[in-house]
C-alpha cells in the first residue's frame, strides 16, 4: 500500500545560484531537508516524485499532471502571500496536499493578522502595532521595551538582540532601518521577558494533539532577547532544547497551541511559538502551518525525536492525516 506522492518545495541551492541573495532564500529548504522527506517518505511505503517550485507544480498540473497527495513544503518567494500560493494552485487543479490552505498560510505569515485573530478568539498575546512606514513608528502607543520583527518573514528573518528597544523615542530610528530590509512592514510588540516554548501539533479537528512542549533555555553564548536568526543557526552552541512536561505549565502550552491551531484552522501538522510575560504567563508569538522538517535540526523533528517519535513516524503522521482529512486513498502495491 502506498501513495503517489509529488514533492513540491523552494531549493535554496536553485536561488542561490540562480543570483537570489542569502537573506531572500532564508527561508528555503537545503538539499538536506528535500533529500530527508524523499527517503522517509519512500521508506513509508510511498513512491515520491521531485515536483520543485510553485511555478512548476502549475505548469505540471495544467499539463493534466496528477498525485495521490503533494507534499508541500514550499515557501514561495514574493509576497506576504507567497505560502499561500501552492495550496491556492492545488485547490485550483482539484489536487489534495498537505498543510493548511491558502486562507491560513496567508493569514499566518502576516503576524499581525495573526495576531488580531488570536486574539479574538480570546487567547493570550502581547500588545502590538503594525508599522509600514517610519511614520506610522511615531503612533505607536506600547510600553517599552519593545520587539520589532518583520511582518511577514519566518526562520527569524530579521530577528536579532538588535529587535529589542528600550526606549519608545528610539522606535522610530529602528524601524527606518529594518523597513530597508523589510519593506513590507513591522509588527511591534511589548517585549515578553520570560520563558520561551514551541509547541508541535499533530492531526486536525478533535484529533488534533499537542506532540509536545520544548522549551529553549538559552547558553551563555546566545542571543537571549528571542529564538533570533543566529541562534537557530548556531543551535548546538547557543541553545538547550528541553522537553517540559507533566505540570501546570505543559499543559497550559499544550492549550494555547491546541487553541491557536483551531482559531487560525492550521492543518494536518503545525508549531506553535510562545514565551511568557513577565507575571509568567504564556503568550502567543506566532504559528508556522508549514513547520521545519529538516530531519535533524528543525524544531520539529527535535520535539518529536525527544519525545520518542523519530522521523519517519512523524511524516507518517502528516500524511495519515492529510489523507483522512482529504479522503485520499492508498492504492495497492
Amino acid at each position: 500500500m502506498g501513495l503517489e506522492i509529488g514533492l513540491c518545495y523552494d531549493s535554496k541551492e536553485e536561488y542561490l545560484a540562480a543570483g537570489y541573495s542569502k537573506l531572500q532564500v532564508a527561508e528555503f529548504d537545503d538539499e538536506g531537508v528535500i533529500t530527508g522527506l524523499e527517503e522517509a517518505l519512500t521508506r513509508l511505503g510511498h513512491r515520491v516524485e521531485r515536483v520543485g517550485r510553485g511555478r512548476v507544480l502549475a505548469a505540471r498540473l495544467a499539463a493534466g499532471e496528477r498525485w495521490d497527495l503533494v507534499f508541500n513544503v514550499a515557501e514561495g518567494l514574493w509576497g506576504r502571500s507567497r505560502e499561500a500560493q501552492v495550496p491556492a494552485v492545488c485547490e485550483l487543479f482539484d489536487q489534495p496536499y498537505t498543510f493548511a490552505d491558502p486562507v491560513t498560510c496567508g493569514i499566518t505569515l502576516d503576524k499581525g493578522l495573526a495576531k488580531r485573530v488570536v486574539r479574538d478568539a480570546g487567547l493570550p498575546t502581547a500588545p502590538f502595532a503594525v508599522v509600514h512606514t517610519p511614520a506610522d513608528a511615531d503612533l505607536v502607543k506600547l510600553a517599552a521595551p519593545l520587539f520589532v520583527k518583520p511582518l511577514a518573514e519566518g526562520s527569524s528573518k530579521g530577528v536579532s538582540a538588535r529587535s529589542i528597544v528600550k526606549r519608545t523615542r528610539d522606535l522610530p530610528a529602528r524601524c527606518r532601518q529594518l523597513l530597508l530590509d523589510f519593506p513590507a512592514g513591522l509588527l511591534v510588540e511589548e517585549l515578553l521577558p520570560g520563558r520561551e516554548v514551541t509547541v508541535g501539533v499533530l492531526g486536525n479537528g478533535p484529533d488534533a494533539r499537542a506532540l509536545a512542549v520544548m522549551e529553549m533555555v538559552w547558553t551563555d553564548r546566545a542571543e537571549t532577547a528571542a529564538y533570533t536568526a543566529l541562534n537557530k543557526d548556531e543551535y548546538l552552541a547557543r541553545v538547550d532544547y528541553r522537553l517540559v512536561s507533566g505540570d501546570e505549565f505543559a499543559d497550559e502550552a499544550s492549550r494555547l497551541a491546541l487553541g491557536v491551531a483551531a482559531a487560525l484552522e492550521c492543518r494536518d501538522a503545525c508549531r506553535v511559538d510562545m514565551r511568557c510575560n513577565a507575571a509568567g504567563r504564556l503568550s502567543f508569538i506566532e504559528v508556522n502551518p508549514l513547520p521545519g522538517l529538516h530531519p535533524v535540526r528543525s524544531d520539529l523533528p527535535i520535539m518529536a525525536r525527544m519525545a520518542g517519535v523519530d522521523y519517519d513516524q512523524l511524516l507518517g503522521a502528516i500524511v495519515g492525516a492529510a489523507v483522512v482529512r482529504a479522503g485520499v486513498c492508498e492504492r495497492a502495491a
